[in-house]
């Protein structure tokens, strides 16, 4: 099936020169963007310098090969950072490593089942809210590198709130001289896109915090002081397998499934609207997946799609897919070469990376537009995923978060669901419309509005039938669905008028709520002869039978 086949087929039919070299220009760039990112993000994912850049480089390769997507760039990202440090300090690297491939076969499922277009029904609420969650745990996150606290001996917090405690209880121990580097890293993060348009303000970062460290008296810690740093290539490594292992996992694999797959769409949808393309979302899950299980078999961790770099690679010229596999070629090339000198970067400057970058993502313009224009049930939505994310995790955020949208939303269908009667009048009536139609009394008219269903069904008691009703016309022309619960209310409705010697009458049945009725028996129970195609008919036939 075409929603299943890999972008870059479809883009090297009408490849040129022209276009590699765009391409090949465009890699490279947003290679030396993600070398500084790749590396402060898995810092922050609690794991090793390199494990960013062979996420980067062999989920960034495969996930362009195979994707659905001209542009998409794939890496670590933000978003994993905070899920992906707790499954290390809780569980180890190898439980981190059959989560996320058992998370690579949850999307290669997700794709192959169609469920590209579901990612849309999670609400926009959950995931402003999450993601603004994610970047509040981030800058909690990084506060202690950033302002070079010392934490005593047993103490490793892994919760955000536990981080937040330990940071406010050590606070005294601040490092000056960290925070000076951070700040005046922070500083170049923030002046050089203004500044230098084609050089990312993050490798200036770095260059200038590496600088600090070694040439002025400054006393900081580096990422050589906390890790050994290696520049040998990925190599396979496959874990321990055992059952109690992947039962345990399936949670963790499930967030990470989720959120890749959210993550790597809301990329895609981004890059369509700047080179007005269209995506396969299908094929991204696919690719997702198998780039997420690559990723975990040869050293790194979770990955999806960067916004970030992603249009970074579409305003550097990238348009197929051949920049994404250029972008991980240049990273290999990086790690051979230039790897050993990332153990002279200074923590302060890896935490204002991060700084940015929550920045960048944390949506507080958006968030701040929800909490003033959007209704009062979206807004609850939003602070609930987001105070859930920041002081638990994204998994109880994004469940709760659910559920509580879902009930709200069939609060509010249930309140557009209403059975009116018409309005009854006799000659004494002041002021009465001559174009209003006359009907017996015996005749009884509800018109019903709005889809009938579990949260609504309770609409059908409100059907009051008086003791010289002969007849009840039930007009549906505004009911465009119909489920069991309701259907069941219905026959409860059939039930009571036998009793009372009244006959039912349906007018204007949709298709899909005849559909429901016509399975259950509910035609044949009423008659055939009793569903009529319009209210005219429908009064006709009440005619009949009083």
């Amino acid at each position: 099936m075409n929603s299943l086949k890999p972008m870059l087929l479809t883009c090297l039919k009408s490849y040129d020169k022209s276009q590699f070299i765009k391409d090949v220009t465009a890699g490279i760039i947003v290679a030396i963007i993600a070398l500084p990112l790749s590396i402060a993000l898995a810092l922050a994912s609690g794991v090793g310098p390199e494990a960013g850049i062979f996420t980067a480089i062999v989920a960034g390769f495969v996930i362009s090969a195979l994707g659905g997507s001209c542009v998409q760039i794939a890496g670590p990202t933000a978003a994993f950072a905070t899920i992906v440090a707790g499954i290390v300090a809780r569980d180890g690297m190898d439980r981190l490593i059959i989560a996320t491939i058992m998370a690579g076969i949850f999307l290669i499922l997700m794709g192959l089942f169609h469920f590209g277009s579901l990612i849309k029904f999670i609400p926009y609420t959950i995931t402003t809210g999450f993601t603004s969650g994610i970047a509040v745990t981030i800058v909690i996150g990084q506060l202690k590198d950033f302002f070079g606290v010392t934490y005593p001996d047993g103490v490793k917090p892994i919760e955000t709130t536990e981080k937040m405690k330990a940071f406010v209880q050590n606070i005294s121990s601040i490092n000056i001289d960290a925070l000076i580097v951070g700040v005046v890293s922070l500083a170049i993060l923030i002046i050089a896109p203004y500044v230098l348009k084609k050089v990312p303000g993050s490798l200036i970062a770095v260059i200038v915090g590496i600088l600090m460290v070694q040439f002025l008296p400054l006393k900081v810690s580096t990422i050589g002081n906390l890790y050994t740093i290696s520049n040998s290539l990925p190599s396979f490594h496959m874990p321990a397998i055992r059952f109690s292992t992947i039962s345990a996992s399936v949670s963790n694999a499930f967030t990470i499934a989720v959120l890749a797959a959210i993550e790597s769409l809301l990329s895609c949808v981004v890059a369509d609207g700047m080179i007005n393309s269209k995506h396969r979302s299908d094929m991204e899950l696919v690719a997702q997946g198998a780039g997420n299980i690559a990723s975990a078999l040869f050293g790194g961790i979770p990955a999806t799609g960067a916004i970030a770099r992603t249009a970074a690679n579409i305003k550097n010229g990238g348009r197929t897919p051949i920049a994404g596999m250029v972008h991980s070629v240049t990273l290999i090339i990086v790690l051979v070469v230039l790897m050993p000198y990332a153990g002279m970067i200074p923590m302060p400057t890896i935490a204002a990376i991060l700084f940015i970058v929550a920045y960048n993502m944390c949506q507080w313009r958006t968030f701040r537009d929800l909490v003033k224009t959007a209704p009062k049930s979206d807004i609850l939505v939003l602070i609930v995923t987001f105070v859930l994310t920041v002081i638990f995790d994204l998994v109880v955020a994004i469940e709760i978060g659910m559920v509580l949208a879902c009930l709200l939303f069939i609060k509010r269908m249930s309140e557009e669901t209403h059975a009116d009667s018409w309005v009854y009048t006799d000659d004494d009536t002041p002021d009465i419309d001559e174009h209003l139609q006359k009907l017996p009394l015996q005749i009884r008219v509800y018109e019903i509005t709005g889809p009938l269903f579990f949260g609504a069904a309770d609409a059908i008691e409100h059907i009051v039938v008086k003791d010289f009703t002969s007849c009840l016309v039930l007009r549906m022309r505004g009911v465009p669905a119909l489920d069991s619960t309701a259907m069941n209310a219905l026959q409860n409705l059939v039930k009571t008028c036998e009793g009372k010697g009244i006959t039912l009458v349906f007018s204007h049945v949709n298709e899909q709520p005849m559909h429901v009725m016509e399975k259950a028996g509910f035609v044949e129970l009423v008659g055939k002869e009793n569903f009529q195609s319009n209210i005219s008919a429908a009064l006709k036939r009440a005619e009949e039978v009083i």
